[in-house]
C-alpha cells in the first residue's frame, strides 16, 4: 500500500543515534511510504510517490504523523496474579520488608506464576500485550523471571513464544533466572548464582535449540543490585551465558551503584537498563561502549521516587540512550510507551524529538535489531503508526489518552481507532 497526506512522516533514518545528535527524526512533510510485501519500498514527497504509483492500494493519513511503531526495549511482560494489595500497604507507610513479610513483593507473583499453567499464563498476558499494541508498540522485548525455578522458567519461555507465534506484537525474549534470589535460597545467593549457572543456563540453551530452532538465542539478564546479586555473582552469571553464546543484558543502578553498567560495558552487552544511580565512571565507559542505555521513567514514577536517569550525563558522555517501560505486577504496570515518552520529557528533561529517537531507533539498538526495525527506511520491516494529530510534539506535550489512530504491523493494518463521527 501507498501511505500518503502525512503531515509529518518522521523516517528516523539514519542509525542509532549517539549523544547530542539523538533527537534527528528525519522529517518529510507532506510524506509517503511505499509498503511491498511486509517490508518499506520506498519513502519521499506524497505528490511525488502518488505520480509514480497511481495503481497502488492507498491510505491517506490525512494529515496526521506517521512514524515507525514504538519499540520497548525493557519488559516483564509474562506473569500470574496482581499486587493490588501490596500497593495501598505501601501507601499505607509498610516497608518492603514489612510488605514481604506479609507475603508481597517480587517472591508473591513468582508463588503465583508457578502455579500458572502456560494456558494461564497466554490468557493473562495477552491483553497485556494487546494494549501495548493499540498504544502503538509493535516490538517489544520479553522477560521471564518470575519462575526462580528451572521448570517454571521453561514454561514462561514457551508462553513468550507462543505469545510471539500468535503475534501481531513482535518480541525479543530474555532468560532472567536471576531476577532475584530464588525462596529456597534464601540466605544463599551464592548458591542460587551456582544454580543459574550450573543447571538453568544449560537447561535453557537445550530447551531453546530443540523449541525454537532457527531462532537466535534469547538475551540473559541478572538484577545486579542490593539484595539481588551481587557485582561479583553477576559476572559469574553472565559469563557463564556468553560461553554458551546467549547474548546478555543487565538491571543496574536501580538502587545502588555496583558496577554494572561497567561490567555490561566490559562483557559487550547490549544495553544495561534502569541506571538511576549510575556514577561517572560508569556513564564514562557507557558513552564509550556500544552497550545502549535504557532508562525506564515508569518505575521511579511507580514507586514516586523523585530519582531518574541522569539522561543529559549520558549523552553528554556520547551514550546511545533508550527509553523503556519496564511494564511489571510491582512497580509499573504499564506498557503506554507514549507514556514512556510523556514522563522522559518532564523527568529526564529530554525534547519530544529526543524521546521519540529514544522509543524507536535506539530501542530497537537496545535489542540489537536496528538494522530492521526502527525507522522507515527502504528494506526495513513495515512497522508504521498513524496518529490522531498533525504534530509528533503532541507526543510527551500529552498523556493519559491514546495518540495512536492505526497501527501497521510488517505491512498489514493491525489496529485502527473507531472513530467518532460526532
Amino acid at each position: 500500500m501507498l501511505i500518503h497526506s502525512a503531515s509529518q512522516l518522521l523516517t528516523l533514518s539514519g542509525g542509532p543515534q549517539r549523544g547530542q545528535e539523538l533527537g534527528r527524526l528525519g522529517m518529510i512533510l507532506d510524506g509517503a511510504v511505499l509498503i511491498r510485501d511486509g517490508l518499506i519500498a520506498e519513502i519521499g514527497p506524497s505528490d511525488e510517490l502518488r505520480r509514480r504509483y497511481p495503481d497502488e492500494e492507498r491510505l491517506d493519513a490525512g494529515g496526521k504523523v506517521v512514524m515507525p511503531g514504538f519499540v520497548d526495549p525493557h519488559t516483564h511482560l509474562i506473569w500470574a496474579g496482581d499486587r493490588a494489595a501490596e500497593f495501598e500497604m505501601r501507601l499505607e507507610g509498610k516497608s518492603y520488608l514489612e510488605i514481604l513479610a506479609a507475603g508481597g513483593g517480587i517472591l508473591s507473583t513468582v508463588k503465583c506464576t508457578r502455579q500458572a499453567s502456560v494456558e494461564q499464563l497466554l490468557d493473562e498476558t495477552r491483553p497485556r500485550a494487546w494494549e501495548m499494541l493499540q498504544h502503538g508498540t509493535t516490538t517489544a522485548e520479553a522477560k521471564t523471571g518470575y519462575g526462580l525455578e528451572t521448570a517454571a522458567e521453561l514454561r514462561m519461555l514457551e508462553a513468550l513464544l507462543r505469545l510471539e507465534a500468535e503475534g501481531p506484537l513482535e518480541l525479543a525474549i530474555t532468560f532472567l533466572g536471576a531476577h532475584a534470589i530464588a525462596p529456597e535460597f534464601k540466605g544463599d545467593p551464592v548458591g542460587y548464582t551456582k544454580q543459574v549457572c550450573a543447571e538453568m543456563l544449560p537447561a535453557v540453551h537445550a530447551w531453546w535449540l530443540t523449541h525454537a530452532a532457527g531462532k537466535p538465542l534469547p538475551f540473559v539478564d541478572v538484577f545486579c543490585e542490593t539484595g539481588a546479586f551481587s557485582l561479583e555473582q553477576s559476572r559469574r552469571i553472565l559469563e557463564s551465558a556468553k560461553a554458551l553464546g546467549f547474548p546478555l543484558k543487565i538491571h543496574a543502578d536501580e538502587f545502588d551503584n555496583l558496577g554494572g553498567a561497567s561490567l555490561a560495558v566490559e562483557l559487550g552487552a547490549a544495553s544495561a537498563d534502569h541506571l538511576v544511580k549510575t556514577s561517572q565512571a560508569d556513564i564514562a565507559a557507557l558513552g564509550g561502549s556500544e552497550t545502549v542505555a535504557v532508562a525506564l521513567p515508569p518505575t521511579p514514577f511507580g514507586l514516586a521516587d523523585p530519582h531518574y536517569t541522569p539522561a543529559k550525563a549520558i549523552l553528554q558522555a556520547g551514550g546511545c540512550l533508550a527509553i523503556a517501560s519496564d511494564i511489571n505486577p510491582g512497580t509499573a504496570w504499564c506498557g503506554n510507551m507514549q507514556f514512556v515518552i510523556a514522563l522522559a520529557c518532564r523527568y529526564l528533561k529530554l525534547t519530544p524529538a529526543q524521546a521519540v529517537a529514544a522509543a524507536t531507533i535506539n530501542a530497537a539498538q537496545a535489542i540489537r535489531r536496528a538494522d530492521t526495525i526502527g525507522s522507515l527506511e527502504p528494506g526495513k520491516q513495515a512497522d508504521v503508526i498513524i496518529l490522531k494529530v498533525d504534530d509528533y510534539r503532541h507526543l510527551g506535550y500529552r498523556f493519559g489518552t491514546n495518540l495512536v489512530d492505526t497501527v501497521i504491523k510488517k505491512g498489514e493494518i493491525v489496529f485502527r481507532a473507531i472513530n467518532d463521527k460526532r
